[in-house]
């Protein structure tokens, strides 16, 4: 049973000023002395960084096509025990999910299933009465989505706001906030989405704060707390980690951090500490070794693109992951760790564990993904099934003879990424906890090495 008070964010639709409300409001009543827990709807990890920063806990995601309907619950009370306070920022539109199926993976869906009451942030910068009928539109559409008020954006002077809120009044719905236009509080973006937290730490810290004066000054807190409280106690029982018994030394996962590795979820490392492993953060662009008794290396996404120079320049970083996988270790690497094994990244050398090049692309792939693995690998056995997300602006040509990682059932039919000896490389972010098989697996092959 979870009974921590919470509220979801959302919107009718993307950059509505979701991001801005809700770490806002966490770095607002986490100011207050509330312990808060931030989460956000979907595979989004750059988020949850300015969300971590707001309110001092890790930023969790909450996935209903990767994790699964059923999982959403449990998860968040894992992320919210303790806490007096969760707030949930939402992804797109309230009612937008996965591609043609439905309200699967929506901001709409998670908010019923944690019987959450929902705060839409409207942009009403070119609007007046009209947002009346928007928001009546929003709050009828799904009657189990309970709508609990509206925070106003982008909202130009007194007499507009004035005209607003006179119009939603005949919605019936509270106004609980209203915030002028500031752009100055905007955090800076780039070719998937804004930058994160670990590449801009003092600005960083400064658009939060930033956030939070905002939110102070045009929202009703105290409403908003109240609202929040009016969520009913989630039944069932919280997801934790099934801890494995550990005989002798644990074996040392290494995971690459830093800069240029910032896409991870905050379930993986404890799920590789509940199998038995010791995580051991690095960083690729300064370190030049791997952590002392590194038995397993995990690299998952992040931006190698931006840092491909420093990451190429640390010649003894390089070279030491290649003789690690060249041994056979367990290497697991995702997106940007797919690019950093690569033999090459838009012409720079790179670790040339995989006998690929990649390169930027104008083209942005990006959606979830159904997926089966075709290879036995150091994370699943073939015919392994699991749901991921592809999010990415480069382009990867394998060399011949490259076995697959997994073969691709949605968008279309394709084969995708790269077994290797203890190698599984792959564009395809997995979300461990829906397969938590996948972390002692390959802790499992690291513990066998590392004897």
């Amino acid at each position: 049973m979870v009974s921590v008070p919470r509220l979801v964010i959302a919107a009718p639709a993307s950059n509505s000023g979701k991001t801005t409300v809700a770490t806002g409001l966490m770095a607002a009543f986490a100011g207050r002395g509330l312990a808060v827990s931030p989460h956000k709807v979907g595979p989004d990890y750059i988020d949850p960084g300015y969300h971590a920063l707001a309110t001092g806990r890790p930023g969790r995601n909450l996935d209903a096509y990767m994790c699964g309907p059923e999982l959403v619950a449990p998860l968040f009370g894992h992320g919210a025990a303790g806490c007096d306070l969760a707030v949930v920022e939402g992804v797109m539109g309230l009612y937008d999910g996965a591609s043609g199926q439905g309200e699967l993976a929506s901001t709409a869906q998670v908010s019923k299933l944690l019987r959450a009451p929902v705060v839409l942030v409207v942009d009403a910068s070119s609007q007046s009465r009209s947002v009346a009928a928007l928001v009546h539109g929003f709050a009828s559409w799904d009657p189990e989505v309970r709508i609990g008020g509206v925070i106003l954006n982008k909202v130009g002077s007194d007499r507009h706001e004035a005209l607003l809120r006179e119009a939603l009044e005949e919605t019936g719905l509270p106004v609980l906030g209203a915030l002028r236009r500031a752009p100055q509080v905007a955090t800076p973006s780039r070719h998937l989405g804004l930058v994160p937290v670990a590449e801009r730490q003092a600005d960083a810290v400064g658009a939060v704060a930033a956030m939070a004066e905002r939110v102070r000054a045009g929202c009703d807190l105290e409403a908003l707390l109240a609202l929040a409280r009016t969520a009913p106690a989630l039944p069932g029982a919280v997801w934790e980690p099934e801890r494995q018994p550990v005989e002798g030394a644990r074996p040392v996962v290494a995971v690459a951090g830093g800069a240029a590795f910032t896409f991870a979820y905050a379930e993986h490392a404890e799920l590789l500490t509940a199998a038995g492993a010791e995580v051991a953060v690095f960083d690729p662009l300064r370190d030049e070794k791997l952590p002392a008794g590194t038995a397993g290396l995990v690299i998952g996404g992040g931006f190698p693109e931006v840092y491909a120079p420093e990451l190429s320049a640390n010649e003894p970083l390089r070279r030491a992951v290649t003789e690690l996988a060249a041994a056979g270790a367990p290497v697991a690497a995702e997106c940007a760790g797919l690019l950093y094994l690569a033999r090459e990244l838009d012409g720079r050398p790179m670790c040339g564990v995989l006998d690929a090049s990649a390169r930027m692309s104008e083209r942005l792939t990006l959606g979830y993904r159904s997926a089966v693995a075709v290879s036995d690998s150091v994370l699943a056995e073939a015919g392994t099934r699991l749901r991921g997300h592809e999010f990415h602006r480069t382009v990867l040509e394998p060399g011949a003879g490259a076995v697959p990682a997994w073969g691709l059932h949605q968008p279309e039919r394709r084969v995708e990424g790269f077994v290797q000896r203890g190698v599984h490389a792959s564009y395809v972010h997995t979300h461990w906890a829906a397969s938590p098989g996948v972390a002692r697996r390959f802790v499992e092959h690291c513990r066998r090495r590392a004897v």
